[in-house]
């Protein structure tokens, strides 16, 4: 387990402090400063809206419109299926139809017609009955015809393969010319909008993590932070690492990440202070690593520190300073001014 302190931005005043020379050095004070008490484990990038585009209805492929890495919007037509076939049986099911309804139009006549015979007891019960089931079989007839219809337009708008949301071409399963069949896949794609981040945190750590419900996701390649939306902590942990898996939701517009990438999280479980100095002011030669002090009097002293993490452009000390000291911010200009003043006290 690995505690570190999220970056901070600090307003560290500075401090001119006269010297012989004619021009000053400047110096700032050390301070200890109350930060964000962290824990960082690794993460990895994954798509919350993520799918895979199939077939529909049989047929020759007659063109794809996009491939691998491919950004395509909400709707565009990715696909097309030869639909000559369903056109004819659209057409059909358009004549089946107008057939149906010419039928019940004519046994609605008919069954009008009966009844008011039937009414005046000029026809038997027997012969009303037999066209009251005709014009029932008629409307059935009908139904039926109105179904095939329906059915025949499906399948027809089904040869044009749109895409159900924006994203991007993640791979091609099909070539124009290839027969495809229902439920085979054509191409898969991802909203690069809506990620996510899986990641296991430790059962020591989990509580804080219920309660603050406060992490970020750090980018490995350049330090910077993407804000999380959602966070989503499962109700039980690992057998076997006694972790729990948490999920991150980012937020949109982070098309600087991309599913697969490792990335680390940065879980808030409480605070801490830190001894913190401008990284520049830091002098580092082979393994020892100093500062320069100041004292009221404005005599300059090169003094040895063990420095921790950093925290943008601060720097943690962990030993050799004190807070309050003051220590100069250009350690080439006080290494001269050192040197000066050794020689004038000989």
């Amino acid at each position: 387990m690995r505690y570190l302190c999220g970056t901070i931005l600090l307003g560290l005043g500075l401090i001119s402090t006269p010297f012989a020379q004619a021009a000053e050095l400047q110096t700032v004070s050390a301070k200890r400063v109350v930060m964000p008490l962290e824990y960082r484990v690794d993460g990895v990038v994954e798509a919350r809206r993520k799918a895979t585009i199939s077939a529909e209805v049989a047929g020759k492929i007659e063109a794809v419109y996009f491939d691998v890495d491919d950004t395509v919007k909400q709707g565009e037509i990715v696909l097309r299926i030869r639909d000559l076939e369903y056109r004819a049986s659209l057409e059909q099911a358009r004549a089946a139809l107008a057939g149906a309804n010419a039928n019940l139009q004519e046994m609605q006549l008919e069954y009008d017609r009966n009844a008011d015979l039937r009414h005046q007891k000029l026809i038997s019960q027997a012969v009303f009955d037999k066209t009251n089931a005709g014009l029932k079989a008629a409307q059935a007839r009908m139904t039926s015809a109105q179904a095939e219809l329906a059915q025949a337009e499906e399948q027809l708008a089904h040869t044009v393969v749109r895409a159900p949301y924006g994203g991007v071409v993640v791979e091609r399963h099909v070539e124009p010319g290839e027969y495809t069949r229902p439920g085979e896949p054509f191409m898969t794609g991802y909203a690069p909008d809506q990620l996510r981040v899986n990641v296991n945190v430790s059962q020591s750590v989990i509580a804080s993590l219920r309660i603050g419900r406060r992490a970020r996701v750090v980018l490995l390649d350049n330090g910077n932070s993407v804000d999380v939306e959602r966070i989503t902590i499962h109700p039980f942990a690992d057998s076997k690492s006694h972790s729990f898996p948490v999920r991150l939701d980012l937020a949109p517009a982070t098309d600087r990440l991309f599913p697969g990438m490792l990335v680390k999280v940065v879980v808030d479980i409480g605070d801490t202070t830190r001894l913190l100095v401008p990284s520049r002011a830091m002098v580092s030669r082979s393994e020892i690593n100093a500062v320069y002090t100041a004292d009221k009097e404005g005599r300059l002293a090169l003094r040895q520190v063990r420095p921790g993490s950093r925290f943008g452009d601060q720097i943690e000390i962990l030993a050799g300073l004190d807070d309050g000291e003051s220590i100069a911010l250009d350690p080439v200009r006080a290494g001269i001014e050192l040197k000066r003043q050794q020689e004038a006290d000989r």
